[in-house]
């Protein structure tokens, strides 16, 4: 049975856990279809003060980590060839409502992402966007990586 699935990337160490946690599990090679994806939210006040620089070194920046993130997985036994990245270079609210909607444009049975460590206070205002990511996906496998 082909199994397709949406790893969220971006550069943090949740992110390399996630990557380090979904090597060991055991699929099979030949039947896995990857997308790796970073997906942009709104720049905050202070990043769109930094200017358009800042955010094309941010779009380098992920696309290079993207790179990575397939050459670690293709090191490792997964098909180049059955990896795919996709950079979302416009902007989501948040990346939550950003996972959501690219997961719904695709037709994918699992979404890997990794789970932010969060104070109690930021998790109270801000949300926890893999909680809202498992409460949304109630009928799909949502792996989520501490």
């Amino acid at each position: 049975m082909k199994t397709s699935v949406l790893i969220a990337v971006n550069d943090s160490y949740s992110s390399r856990s996630v990557i380090d946690r979904f090597i060991r599990l055991p699929f099979i090679r030949e039947e896995i279809n990857i997308t790796l994806i970073h997906v942009f939210r709104k720049p905050s006040i202070s990043e769109e003060l930094l200017g358009d620089e800042y955010m094309l070194a941010q779009l380098s920046k992920f696309k290079e980590t993207l790179a990575k993130v397939k050459d670690k997985l293709c090191k490792n036994g997964f098909f180049s060839e059955k990896i795919k990245t996709r950079l979302v270079k416009e902007p989501y609210p948040t990346i939550s409502a950003g996972l959501l909607d690219q997961f719904g444009q695709g037709k994918y049975n699992i979404l890997v992402i990794g789970r932010r460590r969060m104070s109690k206070a930021e998790e109270f205002v801000m949300g926890d966007p893999s909680i809202k990511l498992v409460r949304t996906l109630e009928n799909t496998s949502v792996l989520v990586v501490k």
